[in-house]
């Protein structure tokens, strides 16, 4: 599916509200200034506040990193596909559970690929 390129300087967020970054070995292909994501670039997610039951109390569950699932399909970026503001991904705890999908916010719209 079509979409704009994400790149390192956007903003996303888990499925609780908790920010999430892109750090990227890309230096060389830039959009609005910024190194475009690969699917091969580590996602990581700060602050989350999810907990899950356990007995009577709760057990911290927090995101701490998304798996992109679906990239670009015709857009590559030094030989690794790029990612969309329409990629899907998975948001994981510390143990891998899966916790949902992340959400792209705020993303560059210029440059548009699938």
């Amino acid at each position: 599916m079509p979409g704009p390129l994400y790149h390192v300087g956007a903003q996303g967020q888990c499925p609780h509200a908790a920010p999430m970054s892109t750090v990227s070995s890309n230096a060389r292909v830039l959009v609005s200034g910024q190194p475009v994501a690969t699917f091969v670039d580590v996602s990581t997610v700060a602050g989350c506040p999810f907990q899950i039951p356990i007995g009577t109390g709760t057990k911290p569950q927090p995101c701490v990193s998304v798996k992109w699932l679906v990239p670009a399909t015709r857009v590559m970026v030094n030989g690794q596909p790029a990612l969309l503001q329409t990629s899907t991904g998975l948001c994981l705890s510390a143990e891998q559970i899966p916790q949902g999908p992340p959400t792209i916010t705020v993303n560059q719209t210029r440059v548009i690929a699938t």
